[in-house]
């Protein structure tokens, strides 16, 4: 079998309160439980560090991370369906995590849902360490689910 072709990062951009419909509708075709696009404006009048990944001139990623006292929490971070398994969110995590760096953040956190197994296995490539658990986290089909509570240390080179 062929090799894959090196994957091309999708162009990222800030996140502007004119991308939120966009922004919006992608969480709605990704998610079961979408965030409300209230939940995005808040975060972008927060001034949090969002990013958006498009192609063809279209909103095809996001994610919003909020960072203080040295830490950062991801607080989402999304690659439409019919592009994931394909690189694009390891891409764009990078992106957050040069973000991270770049604000002298020590420690990122994050929670996963146990029942999504390939977001999983990406963020432990990526080095991130199971730390506990939030019971009763997030919303589920039959009452809710717990949480999958990770973390990463990041280290600068100064």
């Amino acid at each position: 079998m062929a090799a894959e072709p090196s994957l091309q990062p999708l162009p990222h951009r800030p996140m502007r309160p004119e991308d939120l419909a966009a922004v919006h509708a992608l969480e709605v075709r990704a998610y079961e439980f979408p965030w409300t696009q209230g939940i995005f404006r808040d975060c972008l009048a927060s001034d949090y560090p969002a990013r958006v990944v498009e192609r063809d001139g279209a909103i095809v990623g996001y994610f919003l991370l909020s960072i203080a006292a040295g830490e950062a929490h991801i607080l989402n971070i999304c690659i439409a369906p019919e592009l994931q398994g394909q690189g694009h969110g390891r891409a764009l995590l990078h992106v957050l995590l040069q973000i991270a760096r770049a604000r002298r953040v020590q420690r990122i956190f994050l929670e996963v849902r146990p029942s999504n197994p390939h977001a999983i296995a990406l963020y432990h490539d990526e080095g991130f360490n199971e730390i506990g658990r939030r019971p009763r986290y997030y919303p589920a089909r039959k009452g809710r689910e717990d949480a999958l509570v990770m973390a990463l240390e990041l280290f600068n080179d100064d």
